[in-house]
């Protein structure tokens, strides 16, 4: 299965993605001389890993009828202070004081199954050319 996603430079640092009928939005902070319009590229995938965790802990909650009022799930990275790599990325999962016990490590495990986070520890080939269309 091949899907193509076709990235565009509208101008300035920006950098747009289309894929569907959807267009991702990125720009460069103001500091790296964007405009700061939307999140950088790298922004966005920390973002995506987040976000699709969340899709895993909200869909357990729905499947037993838990209100997610309350939940959410703070993510923090830890930063190589000598090249500024990310070498460490911790979500936490906040609930609400009741909350039930006994799903407290199943939201865990559900937000374990995120694809993106898969899709790292597992990384894909890469094949990077220049083509004259």
């Amino acid at each position: 299965m091949s899907s193509d996603m076709i990235i565009s430079f509208p101008g300035g640092k920006k950098v747009d993605a289309q894929f569907m009928e959807y267009t991702m939005k990125t720009d460069q902070p103001v500091r790296g001389g964007g405009d700061g319009s939307a999140p950088a590229p790298f922004l966005m995938f920390l973002g995506s890993l987040g976000t699709c965790a969340g899709v895993y802990v909200l869909g357990f909650c729905q499947a037993r009828g838990i209100d997610t009022e309350g939940i959410q799930i703070r993510q923090s990275m830890e930063v190589n202070p000598l090249d500024g790599t990310v070498v460490k990325i911790s979500m936490n999962i906040e609930v609400p004081e009741d909350f039930p016990k006994q799903y407290h490590s199943a939201l865990v495990r559900a937000a374990d199954q995120c694809a993106v986070k898969k899709l790292t520890q597992n990384p894909p080939e890469y094949d990077i050319k220049t083509v004259v269309a």
